[in-house]
């Protein structure tokens, strides 16, 4: 085992323990059309919101599977195991554990979909941790996330960035975050709503991102 898995591993396993899992959820409430392939979220989709998001994050310990991307008859919420984990390291050390400021980790992933015509609203959510690093300190950290809607053959229908945010306390050094949105896009004839991926990625362009 690699010494960084090692120490990561280690981390968490004395943070939490426990397996929680986010249901998918079919809903079946109408939905008005939106001006923008990516929203928000709407308070008439009863998706898992943010605050039940970040408490089953806090329960997971970082080495189960991501139910969001599971399922069928709705598209795909992928967060690949490179994607969903992002170091920050001191200046002039990215790579070295040992000066690793903090590291952030998407653990959880849920979705929904409502049907309209041939077009499909997808309401996604995904939540994870911010855990510091030998050279970490307490206090906020936010980390650029990227998402992409696909379809068959990977084209992209929609792209959207966001900023997911947390304040690491003091004495406890790991900090939650969740994120709720939207997506609307059409469903081509012939295929199928799980033909479509919605992948979800730290950003590698950060500042001595590792």
């Amino acid at each position: 085992m690699k010494r960084s898995d090692l120490f990561w591993r280690l981390r968490a396993w004395g943070l939490a323990a426990g397996l929680l899992a986010v249901p998918v959820i079919a809903g079946g409430c109408s939905v008005p059309k939106l001006s923008s392939p990516f929203g928000a979220g709407k308070e008439d989709i009863s998706a898992p919101p943010s605050d039940q998001l970040t408490a089953i994050a806090q329960g997971e310990p970082g080495s189960g599977t991501l139910p969001g991307g599971m399922g069928a008859n709705c598209p795909q919420v992928v967060a690949w195991p490179r994607e969903r984990l992002v170091t920050i390291y001191q200046p002039g050390h990215v790579g070295d554990t040992l000066f690793a400021v903090h590291r952030g980790e998407i653990t959880k992933m849920s979705r929904e979909c409502q049907f309209h015509g041939g077009r499909v609203v997808v309401k996604y959510g995904f939540a994870g941790r911010v855990q510091l690093g030998p050279k970490g300190h307490p206090g906020p950290v936010s980390l650029p996330v990227s998402v992409r809607a696909a379809g068959p053959g990977q084209v992209t229908l929609a792209s959207d960035r966001m900023n997911v945010s947390t304040t690491v306390p003091a004495g406890a050094p790991v900090g939650y975050f969740s994120m709720v949105r939207e997506v609307s896009f059409p469903i081509q004839v012939g295929t199928r709503p799980e033909d479509y991926k919605i992948f979800v990625a730290f950003e590698r362009n950060h500042p001595n991102a590792g």
